[in-house]
């Protein structure tokens, strides 16, 4: 919703009915950018992007004083710096960001156990039990935000309604640090005028159907008939659509999420042809996610590649296979299959990832009879028993040896864990891209 820079913020000032407001959708602002400035208070209230500097990387994130010059995460930094010459490019640092989100989420947790991580800057809440304790839900809200700023430095925007959807919608449109409470009873007045972009499951696709038929506003959406929205769009996108557009979203908040993926992906500095040292990538972005496969304690039944090419088309193919594994060398020989499927000879390579999907964990499922990936399971182990020990590299596959190439936009995913099953849509590069419900992609 809006442009992702401030312009569009609507906060809630002063009493509310939040009766039966009890749902909370707690969002950071421009997060990784937030954590940078801790370390650089010079730079507050300045342009500042978090990338790396070459201009073959994309943006993570950008201050709001960036936002209002053109800047969006995943756009090329070359291209953000000619829209916004005096903006300082901050490298990022993933272990500060996983730092902070491991802090605000230990303050929502002191204010109910029923939290919902949806990435790693974002959370919903289920307050209705404890408003007895701690008080109206615009007041719960409103202490969230006090603490997050007192105990991190960082601010935080917060929406305060009746069900998840208009929560995520609320905390929007309070952005930057502010608090939008949506009554209940006046959930339908403040999202009918709305555009359809603003419904989960409704992109570019979706919304150019519903725009050749006229429909323009979630109002007309919700005026038009669910039988002709599912032949429009289909059986169950028209259900979902028609039922979100009349304010009806039962879902819950779920705590605990179960992981959706794993991946990592890697933005060349320059182009790469020569097959050999594509495998050779590929391998090692195949070790990083068995990696943190085991480390959380899970396999992926679908093994999924990545590719964008010179010309900046991107493409993605899957295999999903027989059992699960957490094996980098099966990980590999997947992968390996689907790139030589999808590339010609000569093909140049701008970016390379690898995913595992269909998360289950480890262990899961009857025991096969016979492991073929055994031998490769008990070395990935032994290699990470020595990283724990010694740190991470200290043993690694001969065909990586001394071969790391010059980093640009190394997405070795910080949130890798924080893709969670959610109602909405993707981001797009880097695979530290808010995902889920942010239609546009990208931190807001």
């Amino acid at each position: 919703m809006g442009r992702g820079d401030g312009r569009d913020r609507q906060v809630t000032v002063g009493p509310v009915d939040d009766t039966g407001a009890t749902m909370l959708h707690v969002d950071m602002d421009a997060f990784y950018a937030s954590v940078e400035l801790l370390e650089r208070p010079e730079l507050r209230g300045r342009p500042a992007i978090v990338g790396h500097a070459s201009g073959r990387s994309v943006v993570s994130s950008a201050t709001y004083e960036a936002r209002l010059m053109g800047v969006r995460s995943a756009m090329p930094v070359a291209q953000a710096l000619r829209l916004c010459p005096d903006a300082v490019v901050l490298e990022p640092h993933f272990d500060r960001y996983a730092h902070y989100s491991r802090r605000v989420l230990a303050i929502l947790g002191d204010v109910t156990p029923v939290v919902e991580q949806v990435s790693i800057d974002e959370a919903f809440l289920d307050v209705s039990g404890a408003v007895r304790l701690l008080g109206p839900p615009a007041i719960i809200a409103a202490d969230i935000r006090r603490r997050v700023h007192e105990e991190t430095g960082l601010t935080c925007s917060v929406g305060v309604a009746g069900t998840k959807f208009m929560a995520k919608l609320a905390s929007t449109r309070a952005k930057p640090d502010g608090m939008l409470v949506i009554p209940v009873a006046e959930t339908l007045a403040f999202l009918h005028p709305l555009p359809i972009s603003v419904v989960w499951g409704i992109g570019p696709a979706t919304q150019e159907t519903l725009h050749r038929y006229g429909l323009r506003t979630v109002g007309d959406i919700a005026a038009t008939p669910e039988a002709v929205l599912r032949r429009w769009v289909g059986e169950a996108p028209g259900v979902k659509l028609h039922r979100l557009a009349n304010g009806i979203d039962e879902r819950r908040v779920e705590t605990g999420g179960r992981e959706k993926s794993v991946g990592h992906e890697q933005t060349f500095p320059e182009d790469l042809t020569d097959a050999v040292v594509l495998r050779r990538e590929l391998l090692r972005l195949s070790a990083q996610v068995a990696s943190r496969l085991r480390s959380h304690g899970v396999a992926g039944r679908t093994v999924s590649l990545k590719l964008r090419f010179a010309d900046f088309r991107t493409i993605t193919r899957s295999r999903t296979l027989s059992e699960p594994t957490d094996v980098g060398r099966r990980i590999f020989e997947e992968a390996a299959v689907l790139l030589n499927a999808a590339r010609r000879p000569g093909d140049a390579v701008r970016l390379l990832g690898v995913r595992a999907e269909q998360l289950v964990a480890e262990g899961a499922g009857a025991p096969a009879l016979w492991d073929p990936d055994e031998g490769w399971r008990d070395a990935e182990s032994a290699m990470d028993r020595a990283a724990a020990r010694f740190g991470s590299g200290a043993v690694t596959s001969a065909a990586l040896v001394g071969t790391r190439p010059r980093q640009v936009g190394d997405t070795a995913n910080a949130r890798v864990l924080d893709e969670r099953v959610r109602g909405g849509p993707g981001g797009t590069e880097p695979v530290t891209r808010p995902t889920g419900d942010r239609a546009a992609g990208g931190e807001r």
